[in-house]
């Protein structure tokens, strides 16, 4: 139990460093290359996350292995868009698992953007949904502009096509404003709730 709590205080030692510095950490190199791991999960990056981990899990005290066993499958599950998996192996960690919410964007993002060792089914189910996702954007926007312009006499089609496409990226560029403050309030409250826990 001593070595899986200096892990887990040497991962958050750990976290301010750049890629660079944690490739080439050798004090604390598991907790480095876990760190790394749950990096490349974040990016959806199945493979690198995978080997990341098995470096720490190679480097790391048999005492640790359980816990970054169970990091690993939470960083994979996340990787490889399995929110069940997920959530299950947040509980597990003691973490807070992910919102509905969340599991729910990364359900999309599963249906969308499939991992890697998807089928070929699956990545053609994935473009059809982008394209249709666009076409309705873009039905939306063309329907907002043409409601718009109606008190101004109205405009054309080819008018207000553009004033669709223009209508919508401004949404979706103030969505996507308002969605990074919220997440940035939200890792600050975790952030705060880690350093509760510690005291």
């Amino acid at each position: 139990m001593q070595q899986q709590i200096g892990t887990l205080a040497a991962m958050q030692q750990l976290e301010s460093r750049t890629d660079e510095q944690l490739q080439s950490e050798s004090k604390h190199r598991a907790a480095a290359r876990a760190l790394l791991g749950a990096r490349a999960a974040e990016r959806y990056d199945a493979d690198t996350a995978r080997r990341y981990f098995n470096e720490a899990l190679a480097g790391a005290h048999p005492q640790e292995r359980p816990y970054l066993r169970q990091v690993m499958k939470a960083a994979l599950a996340q990787a490889e868009r399995r929110p069940d998996e997920l959530k299950e192996a947040m509980e597990k960690l003691g973490q807070e698992a992910p919102s509905n919410r969340q599991l729910l964007a990364l359900r999309f993002m599963g249906l969308i953007s499939p991992p890697p060792n998807a089928t070929a089914l699956q990545r053609v189910r994935g473009y059809a949904l982008v394209i249709v996702l666009v076409l309705l954007l873009m039905a939306l926007g063309f329907g907002l502009a043409k409601l718009i312009a109606l008190p101004f006499g109205g405009v054309g089609t080819f008018v207000g096509l553009l004033l669709g496409v223009v209508i919508i990226v401004a949404l979706l560029a103030v969505l996507a404003l308002f969605g990074r403050r919220r997440q940035a309030k939200a890792q600050a409250r975790a952030r705060e709730q880690v350093e509760a826990r510690r005291r």
